[in-house]
């Protein structure tokens, strides 16, 4: 990593080891790889190599046992040129502010590239939920909120869920930041219960994403979703309802991993009933109408389509070259390094990135924003058909891109999308 990313090229912040940059290293490589391509806004480039705000929060609380447990809090603003900042707020006991920040980017470029008028944020706290009761929780949760208060709001940042939040989460931080602002503020996060102003629909948004994705570049390159095998990894709210739109589609799903362990069926697994078995046992481990494999073994799985759906930096050097995938779709945040994405661009693999295929629940936050500012709300059918709208103009728009420059879709969707940002850099100039 080190001398992929030398401190000179990029005038490193001093706050980042330019001998370990993680996750934010690799999105520096990919800020590198569109440059060129920017033309005249390339002047306005180190906007994107430095975010806007860091705010480290100490997040104490009182346990059940009575002591004292302090927990690491971060909110990273990467970019508000287009709007106020928006991204989700993850609790894993990994998180790092790498990490944070390079989520947060990601999330400028994904905002961007379906058009929606929102800059990029991204939150977390290093607290394993699991090892924390239901009172304990919501203790860091409103905690953590109140530190951040300070930066988010509905026009400043927008929280959302992300990895071990959930609907639950959002209600805990909406009443938090409301009680402390003296108001109700619904529209402070997106991703809430419906009976506080939540969107139908969004809770399976970004599987949804992944899955009209996914269809429009199989007709592309001329793939038959009927009978294609799949590997999905996360069966969570992305992989999960990914892979049930797949499976009605009439796709197999062959193999899935996930924390638990990993399973396959050669024939495809009964997906509903595999969704039903992760809801009461939390993993797809154990499911009996299944195989047992390897966890290392379900990167060389036979199929047409795999769907890393779980966490950044899946895909490396090391297991690129075993993916026998023709179309590999993005559901989780940076699971693809840099090296491994020009490993699967030689042997002519279809990488859909991040950056717009799972962008389908950023997109139906932006409507339950919209709804709750003017308090009227939309049916389920009327959101959909909207997602899907936007999300086929912005993926055709962006494949348009990638065949004009002979470019990956990623650097595509990186040129559209990063071109949008510094123009609105460049129109609204420096201040003061």
């Amino acid at each position: 990593m080190a001398q992929a990313n030398p401190p000179a090229t990029h005038a490193l912040p001093s706050y980042l080891q330019a001998d370990h940059l993680g996750p934010w290293g690799n999105y520096l490589k990919q800020v590198d790889r569109v440059t060129p391509y920017l033309g005249h806004l390339a002047r306005w480039v180190e906007t994107l190599k430095r975010p806007k705000r860091i705010l480290i929060v100490d997040v104490p609380i009182q346990m059940d046992d009575g002591s004292v447990a302090h927990f690491e809090g971060y909110r990273v603003q990467h970019n508000t040129s287009r709007g106020p900042g928006k991204g989700g707020v993850r609790f894993h006991q990994d998180v790092t502010l790498s990490e944070v920040m390079a989520l947060s980017a990601w999330m400028s470029v994904k905002n961007a590239a379906v058009n929606v008028p929102y800059g990029g944020a991204k939150g977390g706290i290093r607290v394993d939920p699991r090892k924390l009761s239901l009172g304990e929780l919501e203790r860091v949760t409103r905690r953590y909120t109140s530190e951040i208060g300070i930066i988010i709001g509905p026009n400043k940042d927008i929280p959302a869920p992300d990895v071990n939040t959930n609907e639950q989460t959002m209600a805990w931080m909406m009443d938090t930041y409301s009680m402390n602002e003296g108001a109700t503020a619904t529209g402070v996060v997106t991703g809430k219960p419906i009976a506080l102003g939540g969107s139908l629909g969004r809770r399976e948004a970004t599987g949804r994403g992944v899955f009209t994705i996914g269809m429009e570049a199989a007709q592309r390159i001329g793939m038959n979703i009927r009978g294609a095998r799949i590997a999905v990894q996360g069966f969570g709210n992305v992989g999960g309802i990914a892979a049930r739109l797949f499976a009605e589609a009439g796709a197999r799903i062959v193999a899935v991993q996930d924390h638990g362990g990993t399973i396959s069926r050669e024939a495809g697994l009964d997906v509903p009933a595999l969704l039903e078995h992760v809801r009461i046992t939390g993993s797809v481990a154990g499911f009996a109408a299944a195989e047992t494999m390897a966890d290392d073994a379900f990167w060389s799985v036979p199929c047409e389509i795999l769907i890393p759906a779980a966490l950044e930096s899946q895909i490396t050097a090391v297991n690129a070259g075993q993916i026998t995938a023709r179309m590999v779709i993005e559901g989780a945040n940076g699971p693809t390094t840099p090296e491994a994405d020009d490993i699967l661009h030689e042997r002519n693999v279809l990488v859909l990135p991040d950056v717009i295929a799972n962008a389908g629940g950023v997109t139906v936050s932006y409507f339950e924003w919209v709804q709750d500012f003017s308090s009227f709300f939309w049916s389920e059918d009327e959101i959909n058909a909207r997602l899907v709208r936007i999300m086929k103009d912005a993926f055709a728009a962006i494949w348009q891109v990638a065949e004009e420059n002979k470019v990956s879709l990623r650097t595509a969707t990186f040129i559209v999308a990063c071109k949008r940002i510094l123009q609105a850099r460049e129109l609204r100039g420096l201040y003061p």
